[in-house]
């Protein structure tokens, strides 16, 4: 039903002659050709002769879609890996420069932009680092030829070294009342 016909020229592919069958009849119809490749052999092992060309060409798509579809989950996929591991090893290293929150800005970036000195143990000179961000963040006002985005990353990094101290102050005032032991506040009416 099927043969092979090898190429004459380099450049042709091998092509398949199939042959059809008439609905109206149980005979064979005039031959057609159909380069062969591995979604061809694969199509003509799942689909008889009896499929139209347009069937092929949806058989093919479908094929084609789902092994590019395949290729892009399987690479979507190693990179959620590379990305996870590289975070878990971050938080493992718990130092201060890994990012936070949502402003996702380090520790050490945002003592850069506001050129101040990185908070030690929670501690920092708080009047400082707000004079720093009230000049920067005037010098680049939009309406006076500044940059909005220069603005923004003046205002993460503010939020950044605030929040950072303010977690320190949380821990402290946590510890504190470890060693001194919960006291319930009493209220008298």
């Amino acid at each position: 039903m099927a043969a092979i016909q090898t190429a004459h020229f380099r450049h042709q592919p091998p092509t398949l002659a199939l042959g059809g069958i008439d609905d109206n009849e149980e005979t064979l119809s005039s031959p057609t050709t159909v380069p062969i490749s591995p979604i061809t052999s694969a199509i003509s092992a799942v689909a008889p002769s009896r499929c139209s060309p347009a069937h092929r060409i949806i058989t093919q798509l479908v094929l084609s879609g789902g092994r590019i579809f395949g290729r892009a989950f399987a690479e979507a996929y190693k990179q959620a890996q590379a990305s996870s591991q590289y975070a878990k090893q971050a938080a493992k290293s718990g130092n201060g420069s890994t990012t936070y929150g949502a402003s996702g800005m380090t520790l050490d970036e945002a003592c850069k932009v506001l050129n101040v000195k990185p908070p030690m143990a929670g501690k920092t000179d708080m009047p400082h680092v707000m004079d720093r961000f009230k000049k920067l963040y005037d010098l680049n006002n939009p309406e006076k030829g500044g940059s909005f985005y220069l603005q923004s990353k003046i205002l993460r990094a503010r939020e950044r070294i605030e929040g950072e101290v303010r977690d320190a102050q949380r821990k402290a005032a946590f510890e504190k009342e470890i060693k001194e032991g919960w006291k319930p506040k009493m209220y008298r009416e």
